[in-house]
């Protein structure tokens, strides 16, 4: 009888296949295992310096909106988005000057 058929089956002369590791394949290359049914998986840490919102617009609104980042964008505002617009906004904003019935 050859060495070769004397082996355990995968060893392939390495002693044991370094691929069939459950943990190495769910962990380090396909993420963890998913949580069992009914359970749900721990939740990631959220970022405590943003949050993420919703707000409505008026169809009007939103569309200055998005042509003013087109606008800075062609003025070579290239990492111009909605959010930094606003964000800019906001810190112009004069409460005093703000009209009653806003």
């Amino acid at each position: 009888m050859s060495r070769r058929g004397s082996e355990p089956a995968g060893a392939g002369g390495l002693g044991e296949d370094p691929l069939s590791a459950d943990e190495l394949l769910q962990e380090r290359f396909f993420g963890p295992a998913p949580a069992p049914a009914g359970r749900r998986p721990a939740a990631k840490e959220k970022p405590s310096h943003y949050r993420v919102i919703s707000i409505s617009l008026y169809e009007e609104d939103f569309a200055r909106l998005e042509a003013m980042v087109a606008e800075l964008k062609r003025r070579g505002h290239t990492k111009a988005n909605k959010s930094q617009l606003i964000r800019f906004a906001l810190r112009q904003v004069d409460l005093d000057e703000v009209p009653p019935g806003l």
